[in-house]
């Protein structure tokens, strides 16, 4: 069924509604003349691939081509390289059962090529000893799940990005796991987060990685622990409310220690039979691409895809770099086949696991990525955007108030891809911009000296317009307490700053409550709509309007300093008339003891025309400060 379903959505891109997507997704029509072959071929009906468990033993199934035979050596037959071969299936599918074969046993593929006997891992195995070591069997239907779950509406989620190796580390000089990982749930529940993005935890070379240089996309990181931890930790987080978000790696694979490569032997152009040959699409930076023109390699990752979402029942896929999918020079030149590949995937995706959220990573394209497939679009729900993040980032860091520019917090704000706000990630730290020569905002603000008024204060304006701003708003992890340095995978979080930045951490958390109208007075931050109707350039001050139906409850105005000068009597215009009471005031002493504490009583309005509305009122502005008002 999920091939017949495949083969309808790609012949619906290799067809004349693929010359015209294509065209709509700033590609050229497919035409022979493109790098690769531009036309699609559904995968073939090989199901099953990999190690299969079932009563009385396992079904082993191995794609190579080029083998012209296949054994199975494992823990199960004693190592013996012959006694069990695997026949030749279909389309270079070698398959075959082996009694007694259990869940948790040992197994390498035996693949003879001419005089060449080799040893492989399974390209598809759940579970391994180790990056270049043995295949485990994995039984992904043992697991008992214990917590129901609906993915939340995209306009209540908020977002956590985290690292596992150094997320929570169990001890010093150790590594963090899954289970680690899940000792921090109740804390993360308390912040208000509820979807946890992972950065890539499939097994990867070495003892520490961010995980974009995956060799064996399907096995679980071993170091991170077993597949059934992964799961452990899947359930509890749907038992806290959250929602788990796994990053995926496909625009390229690891350079070194990659099983994939020559996979079956055949390799006389560049990396074998998963990689294309083409040396135009052959390279990335970061490893070499894998062959989205072969129908096996598709299969590939889009049942890679599904596996998460259904074996590990995650909510949604964070797709790293799908420029160098879509295209190859960061999107600069177009890959036809890659394209139409991530457009049916997305459509398959959709249609078996509705309401899980596929997020591209892009930075290239615009509203193409988060446009249906069937209007030419990739497909995706979201899309990282940089064009919230640098204008966010860039103010707050630039150290001259004098210098810092509300146009462009303007369009930060009120920037959105296809006029829907649901289809950008808002952001103002993630990995890549916390590393790469780059640090944590505080640090950025204060080198050396995260700790600062400065540093406290503006990383936090950043912040509540990421959290006050239409879209999906994501956190980095120690983000909420004001984590320094940079991000690297060998260093962890220091949670000793929860402590030290208590003031601070409470500070995300009522902003985030804010943001999921947690008190039941600011439902206009889930909505659509903004106006930013007041800019002061001289001031450095900005202020917009939220809503989702408008009234009480409903509407909700944002106001926010960028100057180090406080205002005693700010006036302003606001779009109802009435009281408005403050709900956030980040100069409250609550969130740190030498903030000056401005005060900020109820907003009486009264009838006088300011900013496109009938009345105005009065507020009072700490430096660097944030107010958040709602009748």
């Amino acid at each position: 069924m999920r091939s017949t379903l495949l083969l309808a959505l790609l012949a619906g891109c290799s067809t004349n509604s693929a010359a015209v997507d294509a065209g709509s997704m700033g590609l050229p029509p497919l035409d022979a003349s493109a790098p690769g072959d531009a036309s699609i071929a559904p995968p073939p009906p090989a199901p099953g691939l990999g190690a299969t468990p079932h009563p009385g033993g396992t079904t082993f199934k191995v794609w190579a081509p080029n083998a012209a035979q296949v054994f199975v050596s494992g823990e199960f037959n004693a190592w013996n390289d012959t006694a069990n071969e695997l026949l030749l299936d279909a389309d270079g599918v070698f398959a075959g059962e082996v009694a007694g074969a259990t869940a948790g046993q040992q197994y390498q593929y035996v693949v003879h090529h001419g005089t060449d006997v080799l040893r492989r891992s399974d390209p598809r195995a759940r579970a391994v000893t180790n990056y270049n070591g043995n295949s485990i069997i994995v039984d992904p239907s043992a697991f008992a799940w214990t917590a129901p779950w609906q993915p939340l509406p995209f306009n209540q989620q908020v977002l956590y990005e985290l690292h596992l190796g150094t997320f929570n580390p169990p001890a010093p000089g150790t590594k963090g796991t899954w289970a680690s990982a899940m000792a921090k749930l109740d804390y993360l529940q308390q912040l208000g987060v509820n979807m946890l993005e992972v950065m890539p935890p499939n097994e990867f070379p070495g003892a520490s990685s961010w995980g974009y240089s995956n060799n064996i996309p399907f096995a679980a990181e071993d170091l991170y622990g077993t597949p059934d931890d992964v799961r452990r930790f899947v359930d509890a987080a749907h038992a806290h409310g959250m929602g788990v978000v796994i990053d995926v790696v496909h625009n390229h694979y690891s350079s070194r220690s990659d099983p994939l490569q020559c996979f079956d032997g055949e390799c006389p152009k560049n990396n074998g039979v998963y990689f294309y040959a083409d040396a135009t699409l052959a390279s990335t930076p970061w490893g070499p691409r894998p062959n989205f023109a072969e129908p096996q390699v598709q299969a590939y990752i889009r049942d890679h895809a599904i596996m998460w979402l259904s074996e590990y029942r995650c909510d949604g896929l964070r797709w790293d770099s799908v420029s160098n999918i879509r295209g190859y020079n960061n999107g600069g030149n177009p890959n036809p086949t890659g394209a139409a590949m991530i457009q049916s995937i997305n459509a398959t995706l959709h249609q078996q696991f509705p309401g899980t959220l596929q997020v591209a990573e892009d930075f290239a394209s615009g509203d193409v990525i988060t446009q249906a497939a069937g209007k030419g679009g990739a497909g995706f729900d979201t899309q990282w955007d940089p064009s919230f993040f640098h204008p966010i980032d860039d103010t707050v860091i630039t150290a001259n108030d004098v210098d810092r520019n509300m146009t462009s917090i303007h369009d930060a704000i009120t920037h959105r891809y296809n006029g829907v706000p649901s289809q950008r990630v808002l952001y103002s730290e993630d990995h890549d911009e916390v590393a790469n020569g780059r640090s944590r905002i505080p640090e950025m603000i204060s080198p050396g000296n995260a700790g600062s008024y400065a540093a406290r204060k503006r990383s936090a304006l950043a912040a509540a317009i990421v959290l006050t701003t239409p879209g999906i708003p994501m956190l980095f992890m120690g983000q909420e307490f004001l984590e320094n340095g940079h991000f690297a995978d060998t260093i962890p979080l220091d949670w000793s700053k929860t402590t030290t930045y208590a003031g601070i951490s409470q500070l995300y958390t009522d902003l985030i409550k804010l943001r999921k109208n947690g008190g039941g007075n600011t439902a206009g931050l889930t909505g659509d709509n903004v106006n930013v109707f007041h800019v002061n350039n001289t001031a450095k001050v900005i202020a917009y309007h939220r809503w989702q139906t408008g009234g009480a409850g409903d509407d909700v105005v944002v106001v926010a300093n960028f100057a180090d000068k406080a205002f005693t009597a700010y006036e302003l215009g606001l779009p109802r008339a009435g009281t408005w009471h403050v709900r956030f005031n980040s100069d409250s002493i609550a969130y740190s003891p030498d903030y000056e504490n401005t005060p900020s009583p109820d907003v009486a309005t009264i009838v006088k025309a300011r900013d496109g509305f009938a009345q105005d009122g009065t507020v009072q502005l700490g430096r660097y400060g944030v107010l958040i008002l709602s009748q």
